[in-house]
């Protein structure tokens, strides 16, 4: 599921934070093809990449044990990784690394799509003070759930998923459009009450199904989780603090899609 673009809000001001916040990361990914070479696109970076994943990419058993690690056994003999900065750190700057091309351009096509009306409604502070949040609770939610992990936590999918938690509650009938690729590409119109709600349905699914061998899954469901419930709850708390609606009103009807177009055609 690709979303690609949502109902046309009129905004208050330009989305300067949340264009920073992927400036910031397409800068750090083209820095990451410098030490990687091509393969980075692909996933599949050299050794140099691999250290600067371990160095400022965030690892449980760190913060679980106190410890740094400091050389990393390769074929070539044990390098350095020793972080120059302290551990709780990388909380932060692991949210601006990604694995490769398929990695950073969907978490950015996420944020593109549902960041910039957050940023309008909550201010430029306060938006940045919330995803720094997300993505601090999405990093702890993973490590609590592999706290001896020794594998690199890198990506902004879960700060971004705190997006997607904020945006279900504060815009749940707003229009979304995605892309589905099954057997053919599919364009789906629906409310983001509907599409959010089956996204997090699915990541509940899979990070159950991970349970046990998270490293081996590749992707930090738990993260995902974590991040898109603390979204909820501080858009909970906003909108408490603002004296707004839980829900907001409008049309509440139960269908799932408004429009499905499906090799060219519509489908009411």
């Amino acid at each position: 599921m690709f979303p690609y673009s949502d109902a046309s809000i009129q905004h208050r001001t330009f989305p300067y934070v949340n264009s920073a916040l992927i400036g910031i990361s397409v800068l750090v990914f083209f820095y990451e093809i410098s030490l990687g070479g091509i393969g980075t696109i692909t996933g599949s970076g050299d050794l140099d990449l691999d250290i600067f994943f371990f160095k400022w990419g965030f690892i449980s058993q760190e913060l679980t044990s106190g410890n740094p690690f400091d050389t990393l056994n390769t074929g070539f003999g044990q390098v350095g990784i020793k972080t120059p900065v302290p551990t709780v750190f990388t909380i932060f700057s692991s949210m601006f690394l990604h694995g490769g091309f398929m990695h950073i351009a969907g978490n950015m096509m996420f944020l593109w799509v549902f960041g910039d009306n957050l940023e309008d409604k909550f201010g430029h502070v306060k938006y940045l003070v919330f995803y720094i949040i997300s993505g601090i609770a999405a990093t702890l939610a993973q490590w609590a759930i592999n706290t001896d992990s020794q594998a690199p936590l890198i990506g902004a999918s879960g700060a971004i998923s705190g997006v997607l938690g904020a945006y279900l509650m504060i815009y749940p009938n707003n229009k979304v459009r995605a892309l589905i690729v099954l057997y053919m590409i599919t364009v789906v119109e629906m409310r983001a009450m509907w599409l959010l709600g089956a996204w997090f349905v699915w990541q509940l699914i899979q990070g159950s199904l991970s349970l046990g061998m998270a490293d081996s899954v590749g992707v930090a469901f738990f993260a995902h989780i974590g991040g898109f419930v603390a979204g909820m709850v501080l858009a909970v708390l906003y909108k408490l603090t603002k004296r707004e609606p839980l829900m907001p009103g409008g049309n509440n009807s139960v269908e799932p899609w408004d429009r499905w177009y499906q090799a060219g055609r519509g489908r009411d």
